[in-house]
């Protein structure tokens, strides 16, 4: 795990660098002034602007004291009287801030090779979670490398705020991460969901797409969207009794049907072998509408046997099954809470479901 330097540490390795934290900075290609918050490399600084910070290549700003010295002061002009009635009101600009969703952001650092101090290589990419929406979220963050943990934070997303959550080396991309979130709104609302989760994964022909399209657009960062809006809850129509016997339905006793149902199973095993022995003449697409129809059955009978809970063993591999399970749950209308915690039995190859009547 390649965590980030402590800026003490930072500031004496780049201590050849041309500006320092703190330093006041102009951005050439806006004109904007701006503060240094950080030393990323040698060719990189994260400065702020009005409360945005953002990282730009240092050939990209300029200290601003040329700028301030050489521009001519001139003297205003004389202005003809005006009444009191004829002022124009000054115009305030507004600072709109756009809501797109939450981010993750790569950052890719840079490094001079020795051979060709021309050609930049990628050394490592600085991850960030950003917030342009107003609300605020509290977020587990936890990082798989081939399925097996590697990183895990929680902490609170405040809104219009990016949130550094680690260090990933430019090589260990190649051993199939998977970046996994879930949020929780700070501020519990009951027309939204509990929680939401969201997993991103991204293959090395991926990566290297969006590095040329850096390249191409002079960019510094790359971002993935985790969502939009924050999803209401979804809600189903509920048929009252009353009505029910209007229309001649005939109502039964619960309890005693839950006698001549099919004995419910605290734990479930979706592997392919253990449903069937025909699984080797198989499509991916039967196995996995197999498995998926073995879940919704005992998921049913769990439920009318009202059963606490149910541990579903969906195993790692590359996720998909594990992916339309959560999929399917978080449509259920019961009152249900899902996790993909650590199982000393299981480890991360299943996922618990506990219910509430």
């Amino acid at each position: 795990m390649v965590m980030p330097p402590p800026k003490a540490w930072r500031h004496s390795y780049f201590c050849n660098v041309k500006y320092q934290i703190g330093d006041r900075v102009l951005i050439l290609h806006s004109d904007e002034e701006a503060e240094v918050v950080d030393i990323i490399n040698d060719q990189m600084i994260l400065v702020d602007v009005m409360g945005v910070s953002f990282p730009v290549y240092m050939d990209q700003v300029d200290f601003p004291y040329y700028k301030r010295f050489t521009e001519q002061r001139q003297l205003p002009a004389q202005k003809e009287k005006q009444f009191i009635d004829n002022v124009k009101k000054e115009k305030k600009e507004s600072h709109i801030k756009i809501e797109d969703g939450v981010w993750l952001t790569f950052l890719p650092v840079m490094e001079q090779e020795t051979l060709n101090d021309e050609e930049l290589l990628i050394k490592e990419f600085k991850l960030h979670v950003v917030n342009n929406t107003g609300i605020s979220y509290h977020f587990i963050y936890a990082l798989h490398f081939f399925g097996k943990p590697d990183f895990e934070l929680k902490n609170i997303l405040h809104p219009f705020e990016d949130f550094y959550l680690h260090d990933i080396a430019f090589e260990d991309l190649n051993d199939n991460p998977s970046f996994e979130f879930e949020f929780h709104l700070v501020d519990p609302d009951k027309t939204k969901e509990d929680y939401i989760d969201r997993v991103i994964r991204l293959k090395p022909k991926q990566i290297f797409a969006q590095l040329k399209t850096l390249k191409e657009k002079n960019s510094a960062t790359f971002s993935q969207r985790l969502f939009e809006k924050y999803p209401d809850r979804k809600f189903e129509e509920i048929i009252e009794v009353s009505d029910r016997l209007k229309s001649g339905a005939k109502i039964y006793n619960a309890g005693e049907g839950r006698q001549h149902l099919e004995q419910a199973l605290s734990v479930i095993d979706l592997h392919i072998e253990k449903l069937t022995d025909a699984y080797s003449g198989m499509s991916n697409f039967e196995m996995l509408s197999l498995q998926l129809k073995f879940f919704e059955k005992y998921y049913l009978l769990a439920v009318m046997h009202r059963q606490p809970s149910l541990i579903v063993i969906h195993g790692i591999g590359e996720g998909k099954l594990k992916e339309e399970i959560h999929n399917l749950l978080r449509k259920k209308a019961e009152n249900i809470r899902f996790s993909n915690d650590y199982h000393p039995r299981y480890g991360f190859g299943a996922t618990e479901i506990n219910f509430q009547y």
